[in-house]
């Protein structure tokens, strides 16, 4: 009755019908139900609860739960219909219930399934926190320790004239150069450097 159970191996396999026609129809009336409906329909003509309780196992008002129990009885009467008494449908899903031979599983069967399973989950626990704990030591260690505001893109600097260097020298100007390089020791005393 629980929609988690899907999720199962065991329940994705069909089972096989029922061997009559008749409990081959009643199976398939049941099947076509909404989950509620057929929820309230077997709690309260398959085992026999009463209203307030199946309420209570439905979460559901007592109202809805009649309402819904309403609706099942019709529409398996619509599929059926000489199951129109409640007495009758109680009788055969009775009947429907006793006649299929359910195979219990052997204990050593159920308590292997069940390690195993422990054990899968434990490891896809203990896998999941080692990876998360792995995540978190990465981001811990290639994380910025301190902020580096961003660097502002480059301005050109108007207004201001170009820099300048030497002009090319002069005839006068390369003269001088030659003979100041020529004699460079001629000329007052104070100009002169002195040796070390």
């Amino acid at each position: 009755m629980s929609p988690w159970h899907q999720l199962r191996r065991s329940h994705r396999q069909p089972e096989e019908p029922p061997a009559d026609p008749d409990d081959r129809k009643l199976l398939a009336a049941l099947l076509d139900l909404p989950p509620p409906y057929r929820r309230t329909l077997l709690l309260y003509d398959g085992l026999g609860l009463d209203l307030p309780e199946i309420a209570a196992e439905t979460e559901a008002s007592t109202p809805a739960t009649a309402n819904r129990l309403l609706h099942a009885r019709e529409a398996i009467t619509a599929q059926l219909p000489h199951l129109d008494s409640p007495d009758d449908l109680h009788q055969r899903l009775a009947e429907l219930a006793d006649a299929e031979k359910l195979q219990t599983p052997k204990a050593a069967e159920v308590r292997a399934d069940s390690e195993r399973r422990a054990r899968l989950w434990t490891r896809a626990v203990v896998a999941t926190t080692v990876l998360l704990a792995a995540a978190t030591a990465l981001s811990a260690w290639t994380a910025p320790t301190h902020y580096e505001p961003p660097q502002a893109p480059g301005n050109s600097v108007t207004g201001v004239p170009p820099r300048m260097g030497p002009g090319p020298l002069t005839k006068a100007d390369t003269t001088l150069h030659d003979r100041l390089q020529a004699n460079p020791h001629k000329g007052p005393h104070r100009l002169v450097p002195t040796p070390n």
